[in-house]
């Protein structure tokens, strides 16, 4: 384990040398120099005010046969034709079956990394993946994102009750809310699992998210009662009464007990949103609800939209006032307060038409904070926003990650991604609220250092261009994902961020990507040229990065992380911690 000098500073050295002490303690748990994850800790209790991160590396299906395998599971009906396997179960050129299964995916086992701020790998849990635990579905690269409970005491994330190396487990239905018209014949719950500050999990199974996943969860601590973020439905329309209730934003009762003894009802939605509360036609009501970051500010529940073709790529809070926004725009109210049960109810029909009923939830309880954009997913471009992660600094300031419209358009001249490159709106958007406008305002977006659209070497991945997409292998970073950051001394900000893909590997989901991470002037509003990202954790062959947040134990507010900012250590001397205030 690489050893630091400390920098000189007679009030905090002695919680330097003990933070020191715990490193040290924990060398055994260190990460191999490529950054490859080392064996668990084995229950030992998690380090306060340390990163936390959700990785998933792949393991070979030998399942999988090409030219033998039909997909997707359960196919030969007249409505699900089979298709043959193009590939075998060996990363990365399995995800070539894209082709023939358009629900493909296959489940691995969870990894989640307790690191040092500046990268440094204090250990390693496993999450169990055998019958009462959980895993993800490898190319979906909108699951496992991290975030703490109100109180900080947990951290949570959502999966599947499934067993690893499982085929197209992500767009199955639910046990309890089965779509018949789903192509994709498995049925799984989804499982939201929370970590304890001791290493433990628990478990809690739900119905909500059939035909599609769960992508994020926050523990009310206080309420007793999670929040949960996702998308539903893989079938005809209209959707079942099922799926619709179980799509976007949920609220979920945790259980206390094995997940075999859990005995889900059905979902339970906590808010909702139409693009007719903008004056826009109805599309698919239950689609204007694909949710995926999602972070909880000043006792208020934002969510994004960043996916899909209904409703608006955009940023969103759920009103519990019932007065914030009377036309689908607007600012949280003072005083409002976090939902601890549903006002909403199922609506077989909210258009007029009689021949194609469109389902959905009402009221209607969400609005677009105002100043974020609102024009609809239908007319999105490259040059659209794609939101994922969010984290207030402050209550005026939000920074939200934006992945880029994944547009793998590549020359061979420049040998560069060029839509990737050309945007300008992929990267770390920094948004300031103006009290004089009332609304919330773009000040810059942060890319220098991800090197958008260049492509970049992975050791022991495949180089050259796959020849079933005829594009090369070598994937470049497109954008931001899941975000976490904190506030340190000194008026600055950290972030770290997980960054997006696009490439010719067949799912762009299942490419090698980054954890990265940069510092921003807190009270800037013009884009300092000094600032960049660096990479904290970097490309590992057949596995992602997911989510990132602080470890549980830490409390959630944004100045109150223990341990050194960034940026890294780069003359030998250790950042002073910043202590808990």
């Amino acid at each position: 384990m690489r050893t630091y000098r400390a920098a000189a500073h007679p009030l905090r050295r002695a919680g330097l040398v003990a933070m020191v002490a715990v490193l040290g303690a924990l060398a055994a748990h260190s990460a191999a120099a490529d950054g490859t994850p080392v064996p668990s800790f084995g229950g030992t209790p998690i380090i306060p005010g340390n990163l936390l991160v959700a990785t998933s590396t792949y393991q070979d299906d030998p399942n999988i046969v090409a030219g033998v395998t039909q997909l997707p599971p359960g196919c030969g009906s007249s409505t699900d034709p089979c298709g043959t396997a193009v590939a075998s179960g060996d990363y990365p050129y399995v995800f070539s079956n894209d082709q023939v299964d358009g629900f493909f995916g296959v489940t691995s086992p969870i990894t989640l990394l307790e690191l040092t701020p500046w990268g440094q790998q204090i250990g390693s849990i496993r999450v169990p993946s055998e019958a009462g635990g959980v895993v993800t579905s490898f190319s979906s690269k909108s699951e496992l994102a991290l975030n703490l409970s109100t109180d900080g005491r947990e951290v949570s994330f959502v999966g599947y009750a499934a067993a690893p190396d499982s085929t197209d487990v992500s767009n199955g239905s639910t046990p309890g809310d089965v779509d018949p018209t789903d192509g994709d014949g498995s049925t799984h719950y989804r499982v939201v699992a929370t970590l304890g500050q001791d290493g433990k999990l628990t478990y809690t199974e739900t119905n909500a998210y059939s035909g599609d996943n769960g992508r994020a969860a926050i523990v009310n601590d206080a309420a007793g009662v999670i929040y949960a973020a996702g998308n539903a439905g893989n079938g005809s329309n209209p959707e079942p009464q099922g799926v619709v209730t179980g799509a976007g934003a949920q609220l979920i009762q945790p259980s206390n007990v094995p997940e075999a003894a859990q005995a889900p009802g059905q979902p339970v939605p906590v808010g909702s949103f139409n693009v007719s509360q903008l004056g826009d036609p109805l599309d698919k009501s239950a689609k204007d609800d694909n949710f995926r970051g999602m972070t909880v500010s000043a006792n208020v529940l934002y969510y994004t939209k960043g996916s899909g073709g209904n409703g608006v790529d955009t940023v969103y809070f759920v009103d519990t006032s019932g007065s914030a926004c009377p036309d689908g725009s607007g600012l949280p109210a003072v005083g409002a307060s976090l939902p601890t049960t549903s006002t909403l109810s199922f609506d077989a029909n909210e258009g007029t038409s009689t021949k194609k009923p469109d389902p959905g939830l009402v009221p209607q309880n969400m609005c677009i904070l105002k100043g974020f954009p609102t024009a609809l997913a239908s007319g999105a471009t490259d040059s659209s926003d794609y939101p994922f992660g969010i984290w207030f600094a402050n209550p005026d300031t939000l920074y939200v990650a934006d992945e880029g419209a994944g547009d793998n358009t590549y020359s061979t001249t420049s040998d560069t991604y060029t839509a990737a490159a050309a945007s300008t709106t992929a990267g770390l958007q920094k948004w300031v609220y103006n009290a004089t406008a009332g609304e919330w305002q773009l000040a810059y977006t942060l890319q220098k250092g991800l090197n958008l659209g260049q492509p970049y070497t992975v050791p022991d991945y495949p180089t050259g261009d796959n020849s079933a997409t005829g594009l090369p292998w070598a994937p470049a970073t497109a954008g931001l994902r899941n975000i976490t950051g904190q506030v340190n001394p000194g008026g600055t900000v950290t972030i770290w961020a997980e960054t997006s893909t696009v490439s010719g590997g067949g799912d762009q989901g299942a490419d090698p990507n980054k954890l990265v991470a940069i510092t921003d002037r807190l009270e800037a509003t013009s884009l300092p040229t000094e600032e960049g990202f660096e990479t904290v954790r970097p490309a590992i062959n057949a596995t992602v990065y997911r989510g990132v947040s602080f470890t549980p134990g830490t409390s959630p507010t944004p100045g109150h992380q223990p341990l050194p900012p960034f940026p890294f250590p780069t003359d030998g001397v250790l950042p002073t911690p910043t202590g808990r205030s």
